[in-house]
């Protein structure tokens, strides 16, 4: 103030001087100058809730990297959910030991365990949040992952008009995490995610790019620096006693899976009896608070875990320090997201236990068993993983999600409007249903890219009545072709693709006038498929210029269908899956026999792909070290000898010989000698016919059995035009030659005309009926 004005009313301009006012409107615009350089400087207000010990050691890394700059952001803590419960440790004493100062503890859990207590804990949570977000009143709030506690601050914020950054969302696992996780994505304004995969599920959930930040995981910041410690042997000693030594223990985690927590807990049962039959030191955590933790823990009292020389039972374990005990133990088993996502890290081997984690990207470290129903499945998986190393994975971190994550908040506008947008993908307009429209039959394009023709079919679930005989039944007509197209397969990439787009959309244009709702493309091709990306990597020598070549994106893109793409031999596979004789059989092998010789091996009911996507390619498969050579470069394959194409190869040379043909036989004007022409003269008696036709099915019969010593299928299915001819030569090699345990395993003929087209369709069919209806 200026001397002599402090009695004065300083919105009484009349009592003031000229130089008073002038000097009192520069103090003014001096302060407002002042005031709009603090706001644009002004910290981001940032709380950070954290509801269990899981939580905390993906937000902890943040929070430090946050306290790191106190002159960007201002920190409040809120600790609510588990963390303040004595049976699962009071864990809010490690945010205090790590120097944190908690704004509020909310005590949000009904005790009880169950589904009921998860829900009333939903529901106290959203009862005593508003208070301390409206004092708190931060800029923005982090949620992480897919609690229901997480869900209850997601909601609140929301409704309380609070920016939310969603830390781990688009990830896939199995139970209600996933829909929690979702729904958290939904109410969330900014997304850090840790994959790829996770990122383009978000992309898919109509969540703007703009906001999705691709980090990693915040706990790998800490993990890989943290991995070199000097002081683990003396972590392990502590917790698991003097004479353990490194990866000569386990580390244990198992929680409820809240959709099926009967057979949770059966399971959980079966890997405790497995443990202790293992004999080995154990550390087994507590379960978490989900519904169903209460009768997992009564389990564990009843088997006298704690009091076992073999186990030591805690609560909690410090992060920094269960790093430690998972990076050298000699096996981690449960069903914790640790051990698909931090313990790749070490390359620990891991053994996953039932469905909580089905959908989690993993690395080649991760044993699944997920339908663990004997104890002895479990114990066989204890002794094929224990002790073992694997590669080192960083699938969802690099170490540096904390400084990306830091960079990502400082570049939120406040200024922005708050409702958040949808990034919905364009869609027709809307028409008004009729009977017809909701009778419409699930069906499917299917494609398929041989070295002659190009043919295209509508493949149907159930056949239309349009089309459908009065004497067929539901069963018989499930994945019937409805309509086929064929062309003449182009020489090049563009003609080729003009022809594929002309040809779908005719079938489109049937497709509707036949009732049929096609839900996208399947496209069978030769050669070797990446069938993540939709790109043919290398082609057979029989279509051109189809090498690293993008076939889901001109298709998707102008037929505005999901489409799919694998090779013709996987394909056969997956039409005997769904269609044909491997329906139910949870690990058979198909073959096709026809101009070349290919296949598809199914192992627990998925399909086998490989790490760069050639499994599975049984023509190639050596038999001989000096046998003919084949198209592949090498010589012996099983092509070389049984394909249709070798068994022209050595009908032309007999019929050069005048050695093919016998009487009865006749070569008409300008046709070609082919494999018909040497099956049809050995059935004549022909003896060279017959004894290449021996080498042939012998040849096949060896390569079978080398498949049935690898991967032991229940049943082998011969498809293709000369399945029918092969069957009983094969069926006699291997009884002649193959182990005794695998002389009686089925070899079946196909009884599918058009395994190709099939399984293009049914790759359709599998993935687009689970959204679509």
């Amino acid at each position: 103030m200026f001397p002599g004005t402090e009695g004065r009313n300083p919105h009484h301009l009349n009592e003031w001087s000229t130089n008073e006012v002038y000097y009192l409107n520069m103090q003014r615009a001096r302060e407002q100058l002042e005031k709009m350089e603090n706001n644009g400087k002004r910290k981001l207000k940032v709380c950070v809730a954290t509801c269990n010990r899981a939580d905390y050691s993906k937000l902890a890394p943040i929070m430090f990297g946050m306290k790191a700059n106190p002159d960007v952001f201002e920190l409040e803590v809120v600790v609510l959910g588990s963390h303040l419960i004595d049976d699962y440790g009071n864990t809010f004493r490690m945010i205090e030991q790590d120097e944190f100062d908690i704004g509020s503890k909310l005590h949000t859990i009904v005790r009880g365990e169950d589904e009921a207590a998860m829900v009333e804990s939903v529901g106290l949570a959203l009862v005593k949040l508003p208070d301390v977000l409206q004092r708190l009143s931060p800029d923005v709030l982090i949620v992480h992952g897919d609690r229901f506690d997480a869900l209850a601050l997601a909601t609140a914020a929301a409704l309380m008009n609070i920016r939310i950054l969603h830390l781990e969302g688009g990830e896939v696992s199995g139970t209600i995490d996933d829909s929690i996780r979702h729904a958290i994505s939904k109410l969330a304004h900014y997304h850090a995610c840790c994959t790829r995969s996770a990122e383009r599920h978000l992309i898919a959930m109509c969540e703007d790019h703009s906001r999705i930040l691709l980090a990693g995981c915040p706990s790998y910041d800490k993990l890989l620096s943290a991995h070199q410690r000097d002081d683990y042997a003396d972590i392990i000693k502590a917790w698991l006693g003097d004479c353990v030594k490194e990866q000569d223990y386990i580390v244990a985690l198992q929680h409820p899976v809240t959709t099926d927590i009967r057979n949770s807990i059966k399971i959980y049962e079966l890997m405790l009896d497995a443990l202790i039959s293992f004999n080995k030191r154990t550390l087994i955590l507590f379960p978490n608070i989900d519904a169903g933790s209460k009768e997992m823990v009564r389990v564990m009292r009843k088997k006298g875990i704690e009091q076992h020389p073999n186990f030591r039972a805690v609560k909690h374990v410090p992060f920094e320090q269960f790093i430690q005990l998972v990076a050298h133990a000699g096996c981690m088993i449960g069903n914790s997201s640790c051990g698909v996502r931090e313990a790749g890290a070490f390359g620990t081997p891991v053994i996953n236990l039932g469905t909580r984690q089905t959908g989690r990207e993993t690395g080649e470290n991760v044993l699944h068993v997920r339908d663990a129903d004997t104890q002895n499945k479990i114990y066989h998986a204890l002794e094929l993983q224990f002790g073992k190393r694997y590669p080192c994975s960083k699938i969802y971190g690099d170490g540096n999600a904390v400084p990306r994550i830091l960079k990502f908040l400082q570049s939120i506008n406040l200024d922005e409007p708050l409702q958040k947008t949808f990034c919905f993908p364009a869609v027709k307009d809307c028409i008004s249903q009729d009977i017809d429209h909701i009778l419409e039959t699930q069906s499917a394009l299917a494609v398929d890219l041989g070295g002659t023709n190009l043919r295209v079919a509508i493949v149907s679930m159930v056949v239309p009545s349009s089309v459908r005989s009065l004497t067929s039944s539901q069963a018989d007509c499930e994945g019937k072709i409805v309509k086929k197209y064929t062309q003449s397969n182009p020489k090049t990439y563009e003609e080729r693709i003009d022809l594929i787009l002309h040809m779908c959309k005719e079938a489109l244009t049937d497709a509707v006038r036949l009732n049929c709702r096609v839900l996208g493309v399947g496209v069978s091709t030769g050669g070797r498929v990446n069938p993540k990306e939709g790109v043919v990597l290398h082609s057979t020598k029989l279509i051109q210029e189809w090498s690293s070549v993008d076939i889901r994106t001109p298709i998707s893109n102008s037929l505005h269908l999901p489409v799919w793409v694998d090779n013709d031999g996987n394909c056969a596979a997956l039409a005997e899956r769904k269609f044909g004789h491997g329906k139910g059989v949870e690990n058979f092998v198909t073959i096709i026999t026809g101009t070349g010789i290919g296949g598809g091996i199914v192992q627990h009911n998925e399909l086998i792909h490989g790490s760069t996507f050639c499994a599975a390619e049984l023509g190639h498969i050596m038999v001989s070290l000096d046998g003919p050579e084949c198209m592949c470069g090498s010589r012996g394959c099983i092509e070389a000898y049984a394909s249709g194409m070798a068994l022209q190869r050595e009908a032309k040379r007999l019929n050069d010989e005048d050695l093919l043909f016998t009487e009865g036989m006749s070569l008409k004007k300008e046709e070609q000698v082919s494999a018909i022409h040497l099956i049809n003269a050995a059935r004549l008696g022909n003896p060279k016919a017959d004894a290449v036709l021996r080498t042939a099915g012998t040849a096949l019969g060896v390569g079978i059995i080398n498949i049935l010593h690898m991967v032991n299928p229940a049943m082998v299915i011969l498809s293709g035009v000369l399945a029918s001819f092969y069957e009983s030569p094969v069926r006699q090699i291997i009884s002649q030659r193959a182990l005794t345990s695998a002389r009686d395993i089925q070899v079946l003929t196909s009884d599918l005309e058009e395994p190709a087209l099939l399984g293009a369709a049914s790759m359709v069919l599998d993935y687009a009926t689970r959204r679509t209806y």
